[in-house]
């Protein structure tokens, strides 16, 4: 997948690392998420322990760190 088709697939993950923080994937051992959006404050999102696939992290990232924005930044996050 070339950049602009993630770009495309999952804008507010994009918009998030390019303006506000930056997301953390992984399995490590123990009961954490496998992927967490973060910001200098510190967690703003997690997502659950693990996923079938990636892209289906991803899926979920987008869709939380979607709705994060908009309930703290407004409907106007384009």
């Amino acid at each position: 997948m070339a950049s602009s088709d993630f770009s495309q697939k999952y804008p507010r993950l994009v918009q998030w690392i390019e303006e506000h923080g930056w997301i953390e994937i992984g399995q490590i051992d123990g009961p954490v998420p496998f992927i967490i959006a973060l910001d200098e404050g510190g967690t703003v999102w997690e997502g659950k322990e693990s996923y079938r696939t990636i892209d289906e992290a991803f899926q979920a990232a987008e869709k939380g760190i979607a709705a994060w924005m908009k309930e703290n930044f407004g409907d106007d996050q384009e």
